[in-house]
């Protein structure tokens, strides 16, 4: 169990993997999809799924020639009850877990915002 809370916790510290959870909030989305708001390489984009997928946090399937992604909430089971056992954390509530997730959705994150044009 903690290889796999281990594997979650790792995929959840990365901003990218972060904005992506996020996006799958409102529904699945096609990987080209999920690479187009980002400044990155669909490569790299492909990455960040992997681990994503790997820690179980999303599922991939392939439809005709197009691979969809989909949140899969209950990964986060398992960190939640883990969590838990030091007393100081609140079962994780999915719904201000999504709220939370729609709030870094909606502020843009500056890594992927263009600098002002005196800033350049």
């Amino acid at each position: 169990m903690s290889r796999d809370l281990d594997t979650v916790f790792a995929a959840l510290a990365d901003p990218t993997r972060r904005q992506i959870l996020s996006m799958l909030l409102e529904d699945d989305m096609a990987v080209t999809d999920v690479a187009e708001p980002f400044e990155m390489s669909l490569a790299a984009i492909s990455k960040h799924l992997t681990i994503l997928t790997r820690a179980g946090l999303i599922s991939q399937e392939k439809r005709g020639r197009v691979k969809w992604c989909k949140l899969e909430p209950d990964a986060l089971r398992d960190a939640s009850i883990w969590m838990q056992s030091f007393g100081q954390f609140e079962a994780v509530n999915l719904d201000a877990f999504e709220r939370f997730l729609q709030q870094e959705l909606d502020e843009p994150d500056p890594i992927f915002t263009e600098p002002a044009a005196n800033e350049r």
